[in-house]
């Protein structure tokens, strides 16, 4: 074993004793009673309409795009794809990227671009925002200004204490924060935008499908056209395939298209994601009565959850954390509920803050209320033990 490798073993052997070593779960899950670690909100990754779609997008176009879009991968599909996501998020462009990951790090890297900027930006960001997010600043080598979760007071403070400061601003934050489930005030942020000249950009990912106009997230029609600056959301969550979007201006497109390397050196999304994205993007302001119904049943179970004392932090949406403190307490929690036949995620740092290890419900239009009461008894169980 070369030296490095045997580094690379040490280190993975050392997150052992705090509970932080990571491995793939299995793929199969006999006796399996409930999922409740996707993301799949609306259940649309079995839909039948987009398996079609998927399959008749394919059959027209190939499996694959090609190339990347700045050679020969810009298919019609693709075109089409961009005017709808622009046209549903009130922006005037719009580009699509093959991960979430990928569109946050590589367009907030060339956007907070120094060289370009004439400076390093002042760049306002939420403590709890997604590594992703974070990578993107790293990669552009700006310094963060970071505020207390979801604290726009604490926010305003820093943003007055530079008002008078001449380099180009920018925000950003989740609209959904993807560990707590927590709503960003879009009307608050878009004050602010304007007060202080800022760059908005904000993350939909966990918004997208489930809430705003529509199903077409928070920040839909808050963004002037993209002229408050640029939105990224993902397919991979309720829209149920992969791959993600940014929605900004003509400019900003424009931008992006000679600037940002995870754009340019990147095959086009496969015809057939673009054909099941398009059928669940067209669905979505259908589906008002799903939402709806997820939503109360989001609320119904953080009610009886919190009755057995757990702690679901500032959740107010789909996304529940069942905040328990020690990583070996999620771990002994999610064994407890899959030895019941109850599949959910234990989150630990350094995804989350030290000692607010969780597990994290993600609940989905698919969930029947037997799942549910099942969860909830399972934890009344792991509660009266305690």
């Amino acid at each position: 074993m070369s030296n490095s490798q045997s580094k690379f073993s040490d280190y993975t052997r050392s997150l052992e004793p705090s509970a932080r070593r990571r491995a793939l779960p299995s793929t199969e899950w006999p006796g399996l009673l409930a999922d409740f670690s996707h993301n799949n909100y609306l259940g649309l990754a079995q839909d039948p309409e987009l398996i079609a779609a998927a399959h008749a997008c394919a059959q027209a176009y190939g499996v694959g795009a090609t190339g990347a879009r700045l050679l020969s991968g810009n298919l019609p599909p693709h075109a089409a794809l961009d005017a709808a996501i622009a046209a549903a998020k009130g922006t005037e462009c719009a580009l699509t990227f093959n991960s979430g990951y990928q569109a946050n790090a590589t367009a907030l890297a060339a956007l907070l671009d120094k060289k370009v900027l004439g400076a390093e930006p002042l760049v306002f960001a939420d403590r709890l925002n997604h590594a992703s997010l974070h990578h993107g600043c790293q990669l552009a080598g700006v310094h963060q200004l970071r505020y207390r979760h979801n604290d726009l007071t604490h926010l305003r403070e820093l943003l007055e204490k530079y008002a008078h400061d001449p380099r180009p601003k920018f925000l950003v934050a989740e609209t959904v924060f993807g560990m707590d489930g927590d709503c960003l005030d879009m009307p608050a942020i878009a004050a602010l935008a304007d007060e202080f000249n800022l760059f908005l950009f904000l993350d939909e990912a966990h918004a997208t499908g489930v809430l705003g106009t529509q199903g077409y997230g928070l920040a839909a029609q808050w963004m002037d056209g993209g002229r408050r600056g640029a939105v990224m959301g993902t397919f991979s969550k309720a829209i149920g395939v992969s791959g993600a979007y940014v929605a900004c201006s003509e400019v900003v497109r424009d931008y992006l298209l000679n600037r940002c390397t995870g754009f340019i050196y990147s095959t086009g999304l496969s015809p057939a994601v673009v054909g099941a994205v398009q059928a669940a993007w067209a669905k979505l302001p259908s589906l008002q009565a799903t939402r709806t119904a997820l939503l109360e049943t989001a609320a119904q179970f953080r009610h009886a959850v919190q009755a057995l004392g757990f702690d679901t932090g500032t959740s107010t949406t789909h996304i529940v954390p069942l905040i328990v403190g020690a990583e070996s307490q999620a771990l002994a929690l999610k064994d407890y509920l899959l030895e019941r036949g109850l599949l959910a995620s234990a989150i630990r740092p350094p995804t989350v803050p030290p000692h607010t290890a969780r597990i994290r419900v993600s609940l989905s239009a698919l969930h029947t209320p037997s799942q549910i009461k099942a969860l909830c008894d399972a934890l009344a169980s792991w509660s009266s033990r305690l």
